[in-house]
């Protein structure tokens, strides 16, 4: 009877492993697209305009035009015009035409390759866009030309790497970080649009 029981338990012990070992696969499964995304897609091209320090346009050899939005970073605004009237509907930011002028030198005209995570409710793609060997996104970054998005940063890999990059140029007092009442531009586009700018 005891041997019987022992059987049992043995077995029963052997159910519960075989589930939690099931339940762990399953629940890392799940969690990898927090830890690393995958890029839906990697397209090359060359970029044929930059609007802004974190949005830029690229042409592929198909002749399709993509506009895109660069991964993880939130550059200050640039002053916008609407080009019927010429008047300026959305005002700029401090350091929003440096940070243009610093992504323009480093990518315009120049062939890119877009790792594709994401489309944004602007149907852009959401990119991390290399030059080579070059993380552009990171570089953004690291010049204190845009910040680290937190809210968007899903892929923990490139959250620390920003993060990190961002908390180096805050210390060296570069680009946006050394002006005295910086705004997040995240902030900067609420406060405008509410005012209807």
């Amino acid at each position: 009877m005891i041997h019987h029981h022992g059987k049992h338990i043995y077995r029963r012990f052997r159910i519960d492993i075989g589930c939690l070992v099931l339940l762990l696969l399953l629940s890392l499964i799940f969690a990898l697209p927090s830890f690393a995304l995958k890029p839906i897609r990697t397209i090359s091209g060359t970029v044929i305009k930059v609007s802004d320090g974190d949005t830029i346009t690229v042409h592929t050899p198909e002749q399709t035009k993509l506009k895109v939005r660069l991964y993880g970073i939130d550059a200050p605004e640039t002053e916008k015009v609407n080009s019927e009237t010429g008047q300026v509907s959305k005002p700029g930011q401090p350091m929003g035409d440096e940070s243009k002028t610093f992504l323009t030198s480093l990518v315009l005209d120049k062939t890119v390759n877009l790792d594709v995570l994401d489309i944004d409710k602007y149907h852009r793609l959401v990119c991390v866009v290399w030059l080579k060997t070059d993380n552009i996104n990171l570089k953004m970054i690291k010049a204190g030309m845009a910040e680290a998005f937190v809210e968007y940063l899903n892929d923990q890999i490139y959250r620390q790497m920003f993060i990190g990059a961002e908390q180096e140029a805050k210390a060296g007092n570069l680009g946006i970080w050394s002006k005295e009442n910086y705004v997040r531009p995240r902030d900067f586009r609420k406060r405008h649009s509410v005012s209807g700018g």
